[in-house]
């Protein structure tokens, strides 16, 4: 697996980029897992309701190809993007998102918190307050897509929407919770810990 640190991105751009490397992939083509972070946008899956989009005001609004419903990306954030060969890996849609749950799961236990995530609404919480997010989409066996982690992020924009739907959910972030550790950290953390998870503990980490 390849692993890439893109920085910030426009999240559209980057989108289509994964949509490309999902076409454009052979039965020999390398995983590759991209860690980015963009500049503020509302994206709403492929089923999502625009009732849940509730002011949006100046931040753009992307319709996109993903599950799930709406929810905010933007600095502060740490997208995890695994673009994988699931039938090759042996993985199903639910062990992936399991084990980017667990990832997230294990970093916050590592940080002295406890977790956990919901079938209802898939994502990690920490007491009650979503602190990542999971939409995916699987194309041709392959994924894209993948999960937000909030390190330190404006909360604002998530009071202008229903967070994935859901109207009473509220969204905390890793510096809310006083964690002093920053992005660089917080990313290799992540790594290290969705490696074991997937089973690839032996990948390479080239710097885009």
């Amino acid at each position: 697996m390849i692993v890439r640190s893109l920085g910030r991105q426009e999240y559209e751009p980057l989108w289509r980029q994964m949509q490309q490397f999902a076409a454009d992939r052979s039965a020999v083509t390398e995983d590759e897992l991209w860690f980015a972070e963009h500049p503020p946008v509302y994206t709403l899956g492929l089923n999502a309701s625009r009732e849940h989009l509730l002011d949006p005001g100046d931040i753009p609004v992307v319709q996109v190809d993903r599950g799930g419903q709406v929810t905010y990306h933007g600095p502060g954030q740490l997208m995890i993007y695994p673009l994988l060969d699931l039938k090759r890996a042996g993985l199903g849609v639910r062990d992936l998102v399991t084990a980017l749950e667990r990832s997230i799961i294990n970093l916050l236990d590592e940080l002295g918190f406890d977790s956990i995530a919901r079938k209802d609404a898939p994502g990690v919480y920490v007491d009650a307050r979503k602190i990542a997010s999971v939409g995916l989409r699987i194309r041709r066996g392959s994924s894209y897509h993948g999960m937000a982690l909030n390190i330190a992020v404006d909360l604002e924009p998530f009071s202008r929407i229903n967070p994935c739907g859901f109207h009473d959910l509220e969204v905390t972030d890793l510096r809310t919770l006083g964690v002093k550790q920053d992005r660089q950290s917080i990313q290799d953390a992540v790594e290290r810990h969705l490696r074991q998870q997937l089973g690839m503990s032996g990948c390479t980490t080239p710097q885009a």
